[in-house]
C-alpha cells in the first residue's frame, strides 16, 4: 500500500525506474515553485534535507507588485527567477538537475476562455519547451501537474437500476441552464453524481482544461519516448496558506477568503448545491513527493480528499472560520465552462502512490483561518466578473 513521507525523512534515490531512494547529489527543480502549490513542494522537500531550486516568473497576477520570491519560501531553497519559456534562463536552472516537478502554469478557467493565446502560450508551448530542454539530459524523475478540470463533468450513476449503471453525461445545454435546471438529466430523473476515477474519459470544457490535458500527455509521451519516468498528478481544489488572495482567477476558496476579508459577501453562482473536492496543499504537497519517488511510473493520480462538499457548504465554512459578518449570496447565474459535480475517487492513489490525506477540512480551515489573520488582500473578484459577462461567458 506504499507508505507516508514524515517531514523528517530525506528522499534517497537510486536507479532510472524509481524504488523509492533518491542519492544525496539529486537535485529536484521545481516549475512555478514560488507559487501556492509550489512553494509548498519546495518547502516540504527541503525541510527534510532535499536539495530544491525553483524557478518562476513571478507574474503580477499570482505575486502582487512587490519585487522577489516570496518570504515563506524556505532559506535553503535555490531561486531562478525567470519565465519557463525562455530558453537561455531554463537551460541554466536544469544545471545539474536529476527530478523535475512541473507546476509551472497560467490557471484560471474563466480567464482562459478569452486570453486563449497566454494560456496556451504558457502552458502548452511552456511545456514543450522544458520537455525539449530535457532531451538532452540524464533525468531520472518528471512530475507534471494536471487538473480535475481535464474531466469536465464527473462521473454519474443512472436513477433507478442496481446502482451500478455508471454514466458520463455530456455538458449541460444553454436552454437548461437558462431555464436554471442546474442538475445533469435524462429521460428517467436527475442523474446521482459519483466520485470520478482516472478511468473516466476526459472532456475539457474549457481552454485552461485542454491546456493541462496537453501538459499532462506532452510530459507521458515525453516519458515514453526517452525512458524518462513519469508521473502526472490531478489535482483537485487545493486550499491553504499563502493562496494568491488577490488573484481572482485563483481557487474558489481563495475567492471567498478574499471577499469576507474585504467585508463581502462570497458571491455564488448557480445554486451552491454543485459538489467539489477540497483537499488541503499540505496533502497536495506529500503527493507530489511520494511521486518523485514512486515506482507506479506511467501513471496519472486523482490528488483530493475524496470528500465532496458544496460550494455553497463551503463558502459559510469560509465565513465561520475567518468569522465575517456576511452572508454568502447565490447569484443563478452561470459561467460557460463550468461544470456541475466533480470530486474525486482516490482509491489507485492510495492503493499505488500510498497517497491518504492527511489534514481533515474542518483542521485545514483552521490553518487558513490562522494564517489569514496575519495578511490581507484586493478584492477583484468584480473587476473578473464584469469581464467575463462583458464577453458574454456567464448566463
Amino acid at each position: 500500500m506504499g507508505k507516508l513521507w514524515t517531514s523528517d525523512e530525506t528522499i534517497q534515490f537510486s536507479g532510472r525506474g524509481g524504488n523509492g531512494r533518491w542519492s544525496g547529489d539529486a537535485l529536484v527543480l521545481v516549475t512555478g515553485g514560488a507559487g501556492f502549490i509550489g512553494s509548498h513542494v519546495a518547502n516540504l522537500l527541503a525541510e527534510s534535507g532535499s536539495r530544491v531550486r525553483v524557478i518562476d516568473a513571478l507574474d503580477a497576477q499570482v505575486h502582487g507588485e512587490e519585487p522577489g520570491f516570496p518570504a515563506h519560501l524556505h532559506a535553503d531553497v535555490e531561486r531562478v527567477e525567470g519565465d519557463i519559456r525562455d530558453r537561455e534562463t531554463l537551460s541554466a536552472a536544469l544545471q545539474g538537475v536529476t527530478h523535475v516537478c512541473h507546476l509551472a502554469a497560467a490557471v484560471g478557467v474563466g480567464q482562459s476562455m478569452y486570453e486563449i493565446e497566454r494560456y496556451v502560450d504558457i502552458n502548452n508551448r511552456g511545456t514543450a519547451l522544458l520537455l525539449e530542454t530535457l532531451m538532452d539530459r540524464p533525468l531520472q524523475r518528471l512530475v507534471v501537474a494536471s487538473s480535475m478540470s481535464v474531466y469536465g463533468e464527473g462521473l454519474y450513476r443512472q436513477p433507478g437500476g442496481n446502482g451500478s449503471q455508471y454514466c458520463e453525461p455530456q455538458l449541460r445545454s444553454r436552454e437548461q441552464l437558462s431555464e436554471g435546471r442546474w442538475e445533469i438529466e435524462t429521460a428517467e430523473g436527475e442523474l446521482e453524481p459519483v466520485a470520478t476515477p482516472e478511468t473516466k474519459h476526459v472532456a475539457p470544457a474549457s481552454v485552461y482544461a485542454l491546456s493541462k490535458y496537453d501538459q499532462e500527455q506532452m510530459c507521458h509521451m515525453f516519458g515514453s519516448a526517452y525512458g524518462v519516468p513519469t508521473v502526472a498528478l490531478r489535482f483537485f481544489n487545493a486550499y491553504g496558506p499563502h493562496q494568491a488572495l488577490s488573484n481572482p482567477y485563483t481557487g474558489v476558496l481563495a475567492i471567498f477568503a478574499s471577499r469576507c476579508l474585504n467585508g463581502n459577501s462570497p458571491l455564488i453562482f448557480e445554486d451552491g448545491r454543485q459538489r467539489r473536492d477540497f483537499v488541503s496543499v499540505r496533502d497536495v504537497a506529500h503527493a507530489c513527493r511520494l511521486a518523485l519517488t514512486t515506482p507506479a511510473i506511467g501513471e496519472t493520480f486523482n490528488i483530493g480528499s475524496g470528500e465532496p462538499r458544496t460550494v455553497l457548504e463551503v463558502a459559510n465554512s469560509v465565513i465561520d472560520a475567518v468569522n465575517a459578518p456576511v452572508d454568502p449570496l447565490v447569484t443563478g447565474k452561470y459561467r460557460i465552462g463550468d461544470i456541475r459535480h466533480c470530486f474525486a475517487d482516490i482509491s489507485k492513489a492510495e492503493r499505488l502512490l500510498g497517497y491518504r490525506p492527511q489534514v481533515k477540512f474542518e483542521d485545514g480551515l483552521v490553518e487558513l483561518a490562522e494564517w489569514l489573520a496575519g495578511t490581507s488582500a484586493n478584492d477583484n473578484f468584480m473587476r473578473a466578473s464584469a469581464e467575463l459577462d462583458r464577453r458574454g461567458l456567464t448566463l
